[in-house]
């Protein structure tokens, strides 16, 4: 087991790819409370001109992985791997009495979800999936509005979310990664139409579609999903690798509509657009270091020994619906889900500021829209 820092807890982050480098990494100048102390990559140049960069002492491959776990140097890891290696990479961290950060989707099926959560109850270790909009002051305060009767009884909730992944090589689209417009970004509505509605789905159904293009050989252009929610209210939404950047949600009420767009972005200002009584107000949120933000509650939940949320049972909630709706998709039919339910609901009191970063250069990889 490491020593316990005072006040800071001690990072490793695995993977170096995109999201690392453009935000996570970055993100520890803003967490005072989190130190970036090792990297993790099988890419030696990486290694070299990252750990340099941001002044890390202790680089491992791969290969070293258990090295890293066990050498006292270290209280957490931040997982940033794709999606088919979050299991393995989690469980071993927990055998070895280490704290996990880890992306989203928590894993590919619900049976290794399941399998991550009991490993870090087991090994007393605190696994938290990385939803940075559950720190986030806009979501959190559309959270607010739609819970507070401003717009009525809720009805409805719809979005769509949408990029153009242009190099086939990308791990979103490849199939024996965990790639898939579900895990990679449709995850992002379904866990906004949750903490909207505040409530599960109890049915599912899912259209995917694919133009042909040789991009998506492996996983589809895009899903369209329909997912009734208890008191029956509707939530649906397009997520597409295939189409201009979109980023957006709508809640529509008896009395009233809140429109957020763009809604999940880390690197824009998110804007609301809300109309009750024929009035519409506009509001805009400062772009803020997301990732800092989760650094910073997490690590606090470390040093004060507290439970942090979202916890391994939000992650496994979302990794049940995917699961369901692909299996919808498949068989051309409706799929009813037996929810559980995790242990908090996100709301404005989870939100933390740290002001933005700017996009550093990157290194050995490259924007997801770009060639």
């Amino acid at each position: 087991m490491p020593k316990k820092l005072k006040n800071k807890i001690r990072y490793a982050v695995v993977g170096l790819g995109h999201i690392s480098q453009v935000a996570v990494l970055p993100a520890f100048k803003h967490a005072k409370n989190s130190e970036l102390v090792a990297l993790i990559s099988s890419d030696p140049v990486k290694l070299k001109k990252l750990s340099k960069k941001y002044h890390v002492k202790h680089t491992y491959s791969y290969e070293q992985y258990d090295d890293c776990l066990r050498s006292g140097e270290i209280d957490a890891i931040y997982i940033a791997l794709p999606n088919n290696m979050h299991r393995e990479y989690t469980e071993r961290a927990a055998q070895a009495g280490i704290h996990v950060l880890c992306e989203k989707p928590m894993a590919v099926t619900e049976q290794d979800s399941k399998a991550m959560f009991e490993c870090a109850q087991e090994h007393n270790t605190k696994l938290m999936i990385a939803y940075r909009l559950h720190f986030e002051e806009g979501n959190m305060q559309a959270v607010k509005i739609a819970q507070s009767g401003k717009l009525g009884e809720l009805r409805l909730f719809n979005s769509v979310f949408t990029m153009q992944v242009k190099n086939k090589n990308n791990i979103r689209l490849q199939d024996h990664l965990g790639g898939g417009t579900l895990y990679d970004i449709g995850i992002y509505c379904i866990n906004a139409a949750r903490y909207i509605f505040q409530d599960e789905p109890l049915e599912v159904f899912a259209f995917s579609a694919n133009n042909g293009d040789t991009r998506f050989e492996q996983v589809e252009e895009m899903v369209t999903a329909v997912m009734r929610f208890p008191k029956e209210r509707l939530a649906t939404f397009t997520a597409s690798f295939g189409a201009v950047g979109t980023s957006m949600y709508e809640i529509v009420g008896t009395k009233g509509k809140l429109r957020v767009e763009p809604a999940f972005e880390y690197a824009e200002a998110l804007k609301h657009e809300i109309t009750i009584n024929g009035k519409t107000l506009k509001k805009k949120f400062a772009r803020r270091d997301q990732f800092a933000a989760e650094l910073h509650y997490f690590s606090n939940c470390v040093l004060k020994n507290e439970d942090p949320q979202p916890s391994g049972l939000e992650g496994m909630a979302d990794v049940q619906i995917i699961r369901a709706l692909y299996e919808s998709a498949k068989r051309g039919q409706l799929v009813k889900i037996h929810p559980s339910h995790p242990e908090k609901r996100p709301n404005l009191t989870r939100t933390i500021r740290k002001p933005p970063v700017q996009e550093p250069t990157l290194v050995n990889t490259s924007s997801t829209t770009k060639d």
